[in-house]
């Protein structure tokens, strides 16, 4: 069933999705042509107004592919919950220390073994223009519960929501 939401209950679901899922497919173009980059990538934070932190290494190709395109694309799966969700966006690279340290976690040093004060440690700040979502909202019981009804009776009873996300 297509759930387009708007405003705070848009918030809330992107909230909820991202939070859940949390590791990405980020996708930047190479330099204008049709060839892209993928890779997984951690979401650090997501704030109330839908602005997603990612940390990473000034000397990637990230870096240099968003300061050239701020055109990304993230694809956030879990299979487990049927849960997806589809954001294309507008990134930047953010070296602000006041903002790495603020934004930091013990998990980063795994990837970062210096800190918050590594000098090749940045952050990608996204800010998303569309997004759309699949949500089975039920849990994935559930919905086989509900679809094996559905084939007995003949009636739709198994449902899932999807649609836009008017942040």
């Amino acid at each position: 069933m297509e759930k387009n939401l708007q405003n705070e209950q848009a918030l809330e679901k992107f909230t909820r999705l991202v939070k859940d899922v949390n590791i990405c497919m980020f996708i930047t173009n190479n330099h204008g042509d049709a060839e892209t980059h993928t890779r997984p990538m951690a979401t650090v934070d997501v704030e109330g107004d839908g602005t997603l932190w990612f940390y990473t290494d000034l000397r990637s190709i990230k870096v240099d592919e968003v300061s050239r395109d701020h055109n990304v694309h993230l694809v956030y799966a879990h299979p487990g919950k049927d849960s997806y969700l589809d954001v294309w966006a507008k990134a930047s690279v953010v070296t602000d220390r006041q903002k790495i340290k603020e934004k930091w976690t013990p998990m980063v040093k795994v990837y970062f073994a210096r800190g918050a004060e590594d000098p090749n440690l940045a952050l990608l700040k996204v800010s998303p223009q569309d997004c759309y979502y699949w949500d089975n909202e039920t849990g994935k019981m559930v919905y086989f519960l509900k679809a094996a009804a559905s084939v007995v009776t003949g009636k739709r009873l198994a449902d899932g929501a999807e649609g836009k996300l008017n942040l």
